[in-house]
């Protein structure tokens, strides 16, 4: 006997600036439009209250980080949730004590903060120097049990570790989120890592048998250019909705979780496991 539980999952694409208000309001417009679709869990993309200020190192954007306790941009997404009745995973720039983290806080359909997650994986290179500003996470990888699904999210550059997809499965997550601000290498204005991007992630989706939606954003911010091109994955790496490198917007897809389950199982990638030969992954 066949059963059924379907989800409908969106990503969001948008331009940002120098101000919050219009960020967030921004991005709420484009998470009600969303919902009004249908959808029930919304991904924005990263660190979406502001500019990607990790394009260089300035200590004066220390001041935009905030306590994960009474964070405005993370209570006013709680309300909208609630009223919504989705799913939220909302990206933010955390102060904890003396040190910061790149963080997520998993809003559920009631509006609840399921948690918080920080980014594992904190990249360094020329426009992208984010180990001047945050630590690499304490949490661990993280899998919530929401009103729709069990979620697991990465940030970013941990899109591009397959051990991070792996684990989250492993934990439980039927779906897999990964919010990103990722466009041109100022040293290198040639080089476009976009198509590298999505295959890293088409791969998490095909070797664990799961959907997978990346969020990015799109524009000029300095002297770099973010791609856009977010997209939804399919359990068999088949694109099923992208935008372009221009386009504000939101893509959705619909998904089947308990057919998607059966597959993985028929699959045989988790029963053909061999931790006992992966030693290796373990040493530094």
């Amino acid at each position: 006997m066949s059963s059924s539980k379907t989800v409908t999952i969106a990503a969001i694409q948008a331009s940002l600036n120098a101000d919050v208000a219009t960020n967030v309001a921004k991005i709420s417009d484009l998470v009600a439009k969303a919902a009004y679709q249908g959808a029930q869990v919304i991904l924005p993309p990263e660190l979406f209250e502001s500019p990607y200020f990790c394009r260089e190192e300035r200590d004066l954007f220390f001041a935009w980080a905030h306590p994960v306790e009474n964070h405005p941009t993370i209570a006013h997404f709680q309300k909208l949730a609630q009223e919504l009745r989705v799913v939220i995973p909302v990206s933010f720039f955390e102060r904890s004590g003396q040190v910061y983290y790149n963080s997520l806080a998993m809003i559920n359909a009631d509006g609840a903060l399921l948690g918080v997650y920080r980014k594992s994986h904190i990249p360094d290179g020329p426009g992208y120097e984010e180990k001047f500003y945050f630590r690499a996470g304490d949490t661990g990888f993280k899998v919530w049990d929401t009103s729709f699904g069990k979620i697991g999210v990465g940030i970013c550059w941990d899109q591009w570790f397959p051990e991070c997809a792996r684990a989250m499965v492993l934990m439980g997550a039927e779906i897999l989120l990964y919010p990103t601000a990722i466009g041109s290498e100022p040293e290198e204005p040639n080089l476009n890592t976009k198509d590298p991007w999505q295959r890293a992630m088409i791969g998490h989706a095909v070797s664990n048998v799961i959907p997978v939606v990346a969020a990015n954003r799109i524009g000029l911010e300095g002297s770099q250019t973010f791609y856009g091109h977010s997209f939804i994955a399919n359990h068999r790496g088949d694109k099923v909705a992208e935008l372009n490198d221009q386009e504000e917007g939101v893509i959705s897809a619909e998904f089947d979780l308990e057919t998607i389950t059966l597959n993985r199982a028929s699959f045989g990638f988790f029963r053909d496991r061999r931790p006992d030969l992966y030693q290796a992954l373990l040493q530094p």
